[in-house]
């Protein structure tokens, strides 16, 4: 009886792997043990930045309410505790952008809370 080899499948699996690292530089695009490294390490990267992406993004609006808070003579621990106090549900992002891009509608949020 003949030996079965499931070559679709090995030559999707590969092609796959290529596929997926297109664009990098030497080896690493074109040979399939090297390129499977590749694209496994540069998975688990992205996998770890998404995480990463969520702490950035929060910190950065905590900086931006901080200043903008700042400004209006309260620090951003005394600012987001009278906020939450008052039952304004609002979240960080939303308060960052209100704070960067619509300064009076923050200055009205800091007047109710005071």
């Amino acid at each position: 009886m003949p030996r079965s080899v499931n070559s679709v499948a090995s030559r999707k699996r590969r092609k796959k792997i290529l596929k997926a690292a297109k664009g990098y530089f030497g080896r690493r695009k074109n040979v399939y043990t090297v390129a499977k490294n590749a694209v496994e390490k540069a998975m688990s990267y992205a996998y770890r930045d998404r995480k990463n992406n969520k702490r950035n993004f929060r910190s950065l609006w905590v900086m931006r309410i901080n200043a903008a808070a700042r400004l209006h003579g309260m620090s951003y621990s005394q600012f987001m505790g009278k906020v939450k106090a008052n039952n304004i549900e609002l979240n960080r992002k939303v308060l960052a952008d209100l704070a960067m891009n619509n300064p009076e509608a923050f200055k009205a949020i800091v007047e109710k809370v005071k």
